[in-house]
């Protein structure tokens, strides 16, 4: 029975560096916990009005970073346990009859994995010499990946809401009326440009699907806002007279809809065509069309 309980540690562990995986190195950027986590707390944040939903983002990040510290410990207390005390050796003062509980195998787990090693509790079977260094090196991932996972957010959040600036900024300018004024080779590097930033959103979303939970506190740098302006600007540009305006319109609206594909297929599953995809992406993020 005690080796049960150590293979079910074992699994329990493999989970989370399975999670680590598919969040931070595999291609589609989702694991389990980044999709559960931040859509339950957004649930919660509909219901605790906009200031409790602006923090669902950085919030999601910190409970999904914890849920991979929580069972990691746990995992590897599991290991541990049916091998408390026999399997180890106490130090002065400590009393191994009475350190047989789960209690004292998250302590051990817990000072392995934060890589404190206090030296109180050593293994003394084989196995579990090796076992100890590998939980620590397990937390020095862990540590690392949830710095990484940060620093590589934090860049997507930005492009988007550069992105999101210059919509707003195109829109004030009046760029939908004006543009069939516009020289064609001016005009389609406008439109050129604009499908290649949403192009570059989609893959960050794609990559970094935590960031669909981040929502913006203002208009003028949120996405969900302003992306209006590029549908408007892509059906301007599609009745242009000239070849290269038309061409561009076609590409940005290409990205828009690979995005509206990406956002209903992950997060919205709202169904429709573009723009009833990007009206309910506005809608989720508190921008009623």
């Amino acid at each position: 029975m005690g080796w049960l309980i150590s293979v079910g540690g074992a699994v329990l562990v493999s989970v989370v560096l399975r999670e680590l995986f598919q969040t931070l190195w595999h291609p589609s950027g989702r694991g389990r916990f980044d999709e559960w986590v931040p859509r339950a707390l957004w649930r919660v944040s509909g219901r605790g009005g906009r200031r409790l939903s602006t923090v669902t983002g950085p919030l999601s990040l910190l409970l999904v970073v914890l849920s991979w510290v929580v069972l990691t410990v746990l995992g590897w207390a599991l290991v541990y346990w049916p091998h408390v005390p026999s399997s180890f050796s106490f130090g002065t003062g400590l009393q191994p009859g009475t350190r047989a509980d789960l209690l004292d195998s998250v302590y051990l787990s817990a000072v392995t994995l934060t890589t404190l090693g206090f030296g109180d509790v050593v293994p003394t079977a084989g196995w579990l010499r090796l076992a100890v260094p590998l939980e620590a090196l397990i937390g020095f991932a862990i540590l690392t990946a949830a710095v990484s996972w940060g620093l590589q957010v934090q860049p997507a959040l930005t492009r988007r809401r550069v992105l999101a600036t210059r919509l707003d900024q195109l829109r004030r300018a009046g760029a939908v009326e004006q543009l069939p004024a516009l020289h064609p080779t001016a005009g389609a590097d406008l439109l050129f440009d604009l499908a290649g930033a949403i192009a570059q959103t989609t893959v960050d979303l794609t990559q970094y699907a935590v960031t669909f939970w981040f929502r913006d506190a203002g208009s003028s740098s949120s996405l969900p806002a302003s992306i209006g302006t590029a549908q408007d600007l892509a059906r301007r540009g599609s009745t242009a007279e000239h070849a290269e305006l038309r061409l561009a319109a076609g590409t940005l609206t290409a990205a828009l809809s690979d995005l509206a594909r990406l956002l209903d297929d992950q997060f919205l599953h709202a169904g429709g065509d573009t723009a009833d995809v990007l009206a309910a992406y506005a809608t989720a993020h508190g921008h009623p069309a």
